[in-house]
Order: C-alpha cells, then sequence, then structure tokens
C-alpha cells in the first residue's frame, strides 16, 4: 500500500463455542461498520473503488492457525484485502461451559483488529 488514508480499529469476541475466526471476523465487522467513505472513490487511482486496498492485522489470543482467513476477506464489500495475524488480544473466563452452544471450555476468545485503507 502506497497511499494510507486511515486505520479503522475494532474488536470481536466469541463468548461461546471458541471459534477464533467468528470473533475475528466480528473484530473487522465492528471496526468497519461505523464508517462512511463517500469521497474515497475520487482519490482512488481510475475513481474505483476495486483498486482501493484494505491491509487488516488480526491480534488473536490462540488458535491462529484455525482463523479462516477467506471468512475475513468475506466482511469487507470492496477491495484487494490482505490479512495478517498477530500474537495479542485476549483470552478470559465466561464462568460457565455451555455445552449447547458448543463451548469446550468456559474461555471467551477476544479478538483485536486494526483495518488499514488505501491504494
Amino acid at each position: 500500500m502506497d497511499t494510507l488514508f486511515f486505520v479503522q480499529l475494532g474488536m470481536g469476541t466469541d463468548l461461546h463455542g471458541q471459534d477464533v475466526t467468528k470473533a475475528s471476523v466480528r473484530a473487522v465487522k465492528n471496526a468497519i461498520h461505523h464508517n462512511s467513505m463517500p469521497g474515497l472513490r475520487s482519490v482512488l487511482p481510475g475513481n474505483e473503488i476495486r483498486n482501493m486496498k484494505v491491509r487488516v492485522k488480526l491480534a488473536v489470543p490462540c488458535d491462529k492457525h484455525l482463523v479462516d482467513i477467506e471468512q475475513v476477506k468475506a466482511a469487507f464489500p470492496y477491495g484487494e484485502v490482505e490479512v495478517e495475524i498477530t500474537d495479542g488480544g485476549m483470552l478470559t473466563t465466561s464462568g460457565v461451559v455451555l455445552p449447547d452452544k458448543d463451548d469446550k471450555n468456559d474461555l471467551i476468545y477476544v479478538v483485536v483488529a486494526a483495518v488499514e485503507v488505501g491504494y
């Protein structure tokens, strides 16, 4: 990415089920769902939204190898999306194991996302 316009931050959790992909997708949606970029197209090469580049950095507390990167990319309606996964986030307890929610244990997975947009 040659030109960076902005960085959006988000957090996502999976309270039950310990699904790190679900927490990751929620983190990127949290980052992007409170924004509108009406003027972005006018500064992109060719005035084309498809020329937007999106760099996603996910701070994941565990099971990094289980993140389905294609599901994370699918959360973005436009742009060429690149995903990087690093150590981070948080594990904390929910205090309860609910088998009907597919809990394997009582952990809550917390993922933090930084979404960079530019071209």
